[in-house]
């Protein structure tokens, strides 16, 4: 749970750099799947510091996910909400209220009963069609980045952002799957992480930030904790079920208020330095 909250708190501030980076980059072509968007993103030094921010998380999200349950680690990843409205109150002056503290207290509370519920991560494996559902959910991904990139602003920040969530998504469940060097489960890891950093990219580029960062927290949380129950056998401890239950929507309904807190204001433009003042005209002497 350290290691997951670790990750978290990587991936609140990553959030905050990644947005101001992806909207100071000259404007992309509109796709939800840019890849040029992508290389001017990487020119911006704000963007390349939140990429360092998530190789951090995500070597911390490993290491989690080989002792905890995927829920466990997914709510604990939702939580990074909670950090980037921490984050965006510092560094962009973003004033947070009362109902906010209150959601990032919720957070911390429900990562609090899921830490005391969670057991030890499922024994199964998954099965070999399961590796290749991963490897055709990571596809569909970016058929998804393709189709949004056709929506108003606003749909289409929420469909990226889900889209970069159930990316995100894969990611969690193909490390639980992976073995050895090859595989459709390895397969799937790098197509999914690929896929998600595609949309993301786009959906902080344009349309509300906000918006995409609610989408993502759903598409990673819910969807991979489903599949952890169910096909990889995790569970709680004996007893503290109603526990998890209860911590893991506390911990996703005060990530989701917190959203908002990821709309990051595109950087001002430099000031235009003032004309110099002009001398006054001498009059002309013509000749009468």
């Amino acid at each position: 749970m350290v290691a997951a909250l670790g990750a978290a708190l990587c991936f609140g501030v990553a959030s905050v750099l990644q947005a101001v980076g992806a909207r100071a980059a000259e404007p992309g072509s509109g796709s939800g799947v840019d890849t040029r968007l992508l290389a001017r993103a990487l020119a911006q030094r704000t963007y390349v510091a939140g990429l360092a921010f998530d190789a951090m998380g995500f070597a911390l999200e490993l290491v989690a996910l080989k002792a905890l349950p995927i829920y466990a680690v997914g709510a604990a990843i939702a939580a990074s909400l909670a950090v980037t409205a921490v984050t965006a109150s510092r560094l962009l002056h973003v004033t947070l209220q009362r109902v906010e503290w209150a959601a990032v207290g919720t957070v911390c509370g429900g990562l609090a009963l899921l830490g005391l519920a969670s057991g030890s991560e499922g024994h199964g494996h998954g099965s070999a069609a399961l590796g290749w559902g991963t490897l055709a959910a990571a596809g569909a991904v970016l058929l998804v980045g393709v189709a949004a990139g056709r929506l108003p602003d606003r749909t289409r920040a929420a469909v990226l952002g889900l889209g970069a969530g159930f990316g995100f998504g894969v990611v969690e469940v193909a490390v639980r799957l992976v073995d050895g060097l090859a595989g459709p489960a390895l397969y799937a890891l790098l197509l999914g992480g690929g896929a998600a950093f595609l949309l993301l990219t786009s959906a902080l580029s344009r349309g509300s930030v906000t918006t995409a960062t609610a989408g993502m927290v759903i598409g990673e949380t819910v969807g991979p904790a489903l599949v952890g129950v169910l096909a990889l056998h995790d569970r709680t401890r004996p007893g503290w079920g109603p526990v998890a239950v209860a911590g893991f929507a506390l911990a996703v309904l005060g990530a989701l208020v917190l959203a908002r807190f990821g709309e990051v204001g595109t950087p001002a433009p430099p000031a235009e330095p003032a004309p110099e003042p002009t001398a006054p005209a001498t009059p002309s002497h013509g000749t009468g």
